[in-house]
């Protein structure tokens, strides 16, 4: 196979990729490890900023979302007991929308077949050789079988535990890490939202996010100890 980008990753980057240079007339093969029911259906972030908001619409992959998205005129912080609003609108003439992340897949999966983009969903074995090279190629299997695609250029889109990133040869990339002593209770409710917009709380027992992915769908967060386990928090407690 052969063709002018080839990606891995089929998450928002690696599609909005795809997207963007099929704008520009660049080819891109994407290759995904997972299926198109899986990504199109797991719960990731919900938080749109503006200027991405602005590209989505601005490519023609943002129908969906301007007509099912909520928008947000700012946000609110507690702390010593009461809720303070900050208003981006009024402050800056911007906002944020709440978009689910799997919302915003759907759209862009939907777009590249629609426009003849080719996605491999559920490869195996995906490595890249060549990198430093002026042929770059992507080993893999697909449908039991072992295929290979030469291509100008990889695009990286697999994120932080993908093959790309610890493909990249030594002494190119510099990590910068910074380990906290606390972690997160991510819990998914299905219920309304309790309030117009994201609250940050702050409180003598640590921190608590409340936000959403949808009329319908609330997204919270509660501050744990960082050696805590998902065992420790069966729903009687987290509804407490």
């Amino acid at each position: 196979m052969r063709t002018q980008v080839g990606i891995v990753g089929a998450g928002p980057a690696g599609l909005m990729l795809s997207h963007l240079l099929h704008l520009e007339g660049i080819d891109s093969i994407i290759l995904e490890n997972r299926s198109r029911s899986y990504i199109e259906g797991r719960i990731r972030a919900g938080l749109i900023e503006h200027w991405a908001r602005d590209v989505l619409i601005e490519t023609g992959v943002g129908e969906r979302l301007q007509r099912e998205s909520l928008f947000h005129h700012g946000v609110n912080f507690c702390f010593d007991g009461a809720l303070h609003h900050i208003d981006f609108q009024k402050l800056v003439g911007k906002g944020v929308t709440v978009y689910g992340q799997q919302e915003v897949i759907k759209d862009l999966v939907a777009r590249r077949l629609a426009d003849g983009g080719q996605i491999l969903f559920d490869v195996s074995d995906v490595a890249v050789h060549d990198l430093t090279g002026s042929s770059p190629r992507i080993s893999f299997n697909h449908g039991d079988k072992a295929q290979e695609i030469a291509c100008d250029f990889i695009g990286g889109c697999d994120g932080f535990h993908g093959v790309c990133r610890p493909s990249i040869p030594d002494g190119v990339l510099t990590t910068y890490d910074r380990e906290y002593p606390f972690g997160w209770v991510g819990i998914l409710s299905e219920s309304p939202p309790a309030d117009d917009e994201l609250i940050y709380a702050y409180h003598e027992r640590g921190f608590a996010l409340y936000t959403m992915r949808s009329p319908s769908l609330a997204r919270l967060y509660v501050q744990c100890a960082y050696d805590d386990n998902i065992a420790n928090w069966p729903d009687r407690r987290i509804w407490d």
